[in-house]
């Protein structure tokens, strides 16, 4: 970063003083000698002037030192540094820079995205999954068998369903893409420690829980081993940068308190962890109810990913339009009967990579649940119920071309079998926000409809 412009208060009277990184001291010296001849200048004016010096003192103090600024400049500063201490500014950027070290690994290529994302390109045995210490010295693992009953139409281009990838390069064999993490992405976040985490809570489905609504269709009861099904894409509009808006599939065993484990995999806009709004491919998981353990994507160890032409967090294109074409993803989780590892494919058969099974408890075994549908956050930062639309932002009622949809929906079984969906149930945290309804046909086998508006005349 060397050379680079860099905006550090050097001197509490120094309002956003512009320097070479590096060249505080000095400033400072120079700061203090010209408020030494300011000072001078001025003894010698209200020497002659004794009634007003005390007021002019303050407005020519002010004015030399003060330049003139706007009031969006005022508020930059403001936020950057409401309390006018350096040394902690200087503390929380050092710990920033440390956390990116171990974010971002050397790489052998970069590749610049149209949304502006960079992709490093590093060495399958650098990525972050192996700074874990259960995972330190080992190497990723070969493809697992695919359950029974698994059919995909090819290995047709998945990875042009990432932005990324339309500038035609990819990442060497032997590398995979990481997007590059960035001091503004931690700068987002409430903390470093929290940056790339949930906000902790429970998930029960019985309520809404901490301003999360779900509207999720769930199946439970026996012992799981996977999931598999196809979402629709949307770019949903998130009316607040501390909220999302995201479709997914959980993984869950555990007893929904302090010890739940949950793999997950969809679609996010979160303009909080990414900076946009774009429709984002994601992962996470947790061991210990979003406290923690577990990340989303790949910023923490823990995924080990294998492929090197899907970066896991990249921008999702195309994506579905109201009333017109319909685009979505297939995704599937599932258990590798040989190593218990939970193996992820996205899109036409691309396998993406593992959760190894020693991150876990409950699920080194099987899950004990397995979830569909959306979620948001819903902050009431107005005072009322958030504007932040659900998948497409209509209800499910709408159906095909206008809702969102979950399809073909299938669970593995002990035998590593896909297998149609029994007993599903819906649920919605507050149906006059965001609803749910399910179905079954010879097409699509078990699928749902869900979403919706937010804030509307009834969800005020």
């Amino acid at each position: 970063m060397s050379g680079e412009k860099t905006e550090e208060i050097c001197f509490w009277f120094d309002f956003r003083r512009r320097q070479e990184e590096g060249k505080c001291t000095k400033q400072k010296q120079e700061t203090q000698t010209d408020l030494s001849q300011v000072h001078t200048r001025i003894m010698d004016f209200t020497f002659n002037f004794p009634i007003i010096s005390s007021f002019v003192f303050f407005l020519l103090l002010f004015s030399t030192v003060f330049p003139a600024i706007s009031a969006a400049q005022f508020e930059d500063f403001r936020r950057m540094n409401q309390t006018f201490r350096p040394g902690e500014e200087s503390k929380k950027m050092r710990l920033i820079r440390t956390h990116l070290l171990k974010l971002n690994k050397p790489s052998v290529k970069s590749i610049q995205s149209p949304d502006g994302d960079i992709m490093d390109c590093v060495m399958v045995h650098h990525q972050p999954a192996f700074d874990h210490p259960v995972l330190k010295g080992t190497k990723p693992l070969d493809p697992p068998e695919r359950p029974d009953g698994h059919h995909h139409a090819g290995m047709e281009s998945s990875e042009n369903y990432q932005l990324w990838s339309l500038s035609g390069e990819s990442c060497p064999e032997g590398t995979i893409p990481i997007r590059r993490t960035t001091e503004q992405d931690i700068l987002r976040a409430n903390s470093i420690k929290r940056f790339g985490r949930k906000i902790a809570r429970s998930v029960r489905r019985d309520s809404s829980n901490g301003g999360h609504e779900h509207a999720v269709g769930y199946v439970s009861g026996e012992q799981y081993y996977g999931a598999k099904a196809s979402i629709n894409v949307w770019d949903p509009k998130v009316t607040d940068r501390f909220e999302f808006s995201l479709s997914q599939m959980w993984v869950i065993s555990g007893s929904f308190g302090d010890d739940l484990n949950t793999i997950e995999a969809g679609w996010q806009v979160s303009p909080e962890l990414y900076g946009d709004n774009y429709p984002r491919f994601f992962t996470y998981w947790t061991t210990d109810a979003y406290q923690a353990t577990g990340c989303y994507n790949l910023l923490c160890s823990g995924f080990v990913q294998t492929n090197n032409r899907i970066a896991i967090g990249a921008a999702i294109s195309p994506t579905s339009s109201f009333n017109g074409g319909q685009f979505d993803i297939s995704l599937l989780i599932w258990k590798d009967p040989k190593h218990g590892n939970w193996w992820l494919e996205f899109g036409s058969g691309v396998l993406v990579g593992y959760w190894p099974a020693s991150l876990f408890t409950h699920l080194r075994d099987h899950a004990s649940m397995i979830q569909f549908g959306g979620e948001v956050v819903n902050s009431e930062a107005s005072g009322s119920h958030t504007s932040t639309q659900m998948g497409s932002g209509h209800f499910s009622g709408e159906g095909f071309g206008k809702a969102s949809y979950f399809r073909n929906m299938q669970v593995v079984d002990w035998d590593n079998s896909l297998i149609p969906l029994s007993n599903l149930k819906v649920l919605a945290d507050n149906p006059n926000c965001y609803d749910i309804r399910g179905g079954i046909n010879n097409v699509w086998g078990n699928y749902i409809y869900y979403g919706g508006p937010g804030r509307n005349p009834r969800c005020p």
